[in-house]
């Protein structure tokens, strides 16, 4: 499912980006173009106008200026008197220039008036008896041409002069540029698919991770309370056959197999609370050192019976009261102490501390948990706060469900904190929780 909603994101979001690429590439080439085509139209426009104030200015005409002239404008220049072809207009003597200059003749008088000139075209009278104006022009062939048209009218003379320039170099400059553009296009396309396909693919990693850690989280759930309820079912069957004696054995297991599937559910409403941003938080003044040895005083004797040595170190002054959750607190130093209780052997010690610095701004409380216990691989440190998860040896014991780090780190979290585990020197895991401290004037404050 995953893969496919991948491939369906990674094609929006390419087609989206090539889509606005595109438009973008077209509205350059637009402007880009046209800019260049009116500057190309203007250059000639201002050369034809030197070239008919030079013209009017010539008392003879030469075939050398001619020449010249065509050679230094790129252009073709056909000239009439009175009608009458001079013999240089007849030097190009194919037939399809002459179709050419017959057909830009014809464009010219079919789309211009000689009396008066539309305002869209630039059509100037330099005096009474001469008018020009330039125009693009199309040939039949498909050929563009820039073409000029002047008469000149003096006595009874009027010549008239028909300029031909063809703009092959400007169409051959306008095409490379849409390939070029067409090329980088296809290549930026191609970046921006890449890119879509691996930016999506992160996008959804952590939504594939998150469903495949709720699948698992589901069958190790399914799992747990699988064992506590087939014991509870085999007793419930053995009991009407048992003794009066026995019955009392199969009651105390049922009750205790019933207490497990309790804590084990009430872990899993925590977790999904937690899933669903609804963890209960509930801010008000605490004093962290007492709970703390609240804590240590519960526990000391669990310690004891297991033969295990339980200190408790304190700041030298006493803890003003902070804003925190004091029942949220207590849950993670009794998850933290039950877990270091469990797996640290006989003759172990276990070290509480809370510390204030009082050096960064807000002020970090810091819980300390250490033991002497088996410690835990570097590999292993991430992986203790994932839900169900256990070491191979140290959390294999019945009354564990790999809940409690994950539940610890929850909260921790929905306090605004940290949790990590280092190692203990010479042995052993020193679990370390920082979390804001926000001092208040006291117990009663609000």
């Amino acid at each position: 499912m995953f893969r496919k909603v991948h491939y369906l994101l990674t094609l929006l979001c390419a087609g989206i980006t090539a889509s606005i690429l595109l438009v973008m590439s077209f509205i350059y080439l637009y402007v880009s173009e046209t800019s260049l085509t009116q500057s190309q139209f203007l250059s000639f426009q201002h050369a034809m106008d030197n070239l008919i104030n030079n013209f009017r200015q010539q008392r003879v005409i030469t075939h050398e200026w001619l020449i010249q002239t065509e050679k230094s404008n790129a252009c073709s220049i056909r000239i009439t008197d009175n009608g009458i072809p001079l013999l240089f207009s007849q030097k190009d003597s194919s037939s399809s220039h002459r179709i050419t200059e017959e057909e830009a003749m014809d464009y010219f008088y079919a789309s211009f008036s000689c009396e008066a000139a539309p305002e869209s075209e630039e059509l100037s009278a330099d005096a009474e008896d001469s008018i020009h104006t330039s125009f693009p022009f199309t040939s039949s062939s498909g050929e563009n041409y820039y073409a000029c048209f002047a008469r000149i009218s003096k006595e009874e003379q009027r010549t008239e002069l028909l300029i031909l320039h063809p703009i092959k170099e400007l169409d051959e400059k306008i095409k490379m540029q849409r390939i070029h553009f067409a090329l980088i296009d296809l290549a930026a396309i191609f970046l921006l698919s890449l890119f879509s396909f691996f930016f999506t693919k992160k996008l959804l990693s952590p939504i594939e991770r998150s469903r495949k850690e709720q699948i698992q989280f589901v069958a190790a759930a399914s799992h747990e309370l699988r064992t506590p309820l087939a014991v509870i079912l085999s007793s419930v069957s053995a009991i009407k056959k048992a003794s009066p004696e026995e019955e009392e054995g199969f009651l105390a297991t049922i009750s205790a197999e019933g207490k497990r599937m309790s804590r084990l559910i009430n872990d899993m409403l925590l977790l999904s609370q937690a899933d669903a941003h609804t963890f209960p938080v509930h801010l008000k003044p605490t004093e962290c050192d007492t709970l703390l040895l609240n804590s240590y005083e519960a526990f000391e004797p669990m310690a004891r019976e297991k033969r295990l040595s339980l200190t408790v170190s304190l700041p030298s002054t006493t803890l003003p009261p902070c804003s925190s959750d004091g029942e949220r607190f207590n849950q993670i130093t009794a998850i933290l102490l039950h877990n270091a209780i469990s797996y640290t052997p006989q003759g172990g010690f276990i070290k509480l501390s809370l510390s204030l610095n009082t050096a960064k701004k807000p002020e970090l409380l810091t819980l300390s948990v250490a033991d002497s216990g088996i410690g835990i691989p570097d590999e292993e440190k991430e992986k203790i706060f994932h839900r169900f998860y256990r070491l191979d040896q140290s959390r294999s014991e019945k009354d564990h469900f790999g809940l409690g780090l994950s539940i610890a780190s929850e909260i921790v979290h929905s306090l605004g904190g940290t949790i990590r585990v280092t190692d203990t020197p010479g042995g052993g895991s020193t679990f370390l929780v920082c979390l804001p401290f926000h001092p208040v004037s006291g117990p009663d404050s609000h």
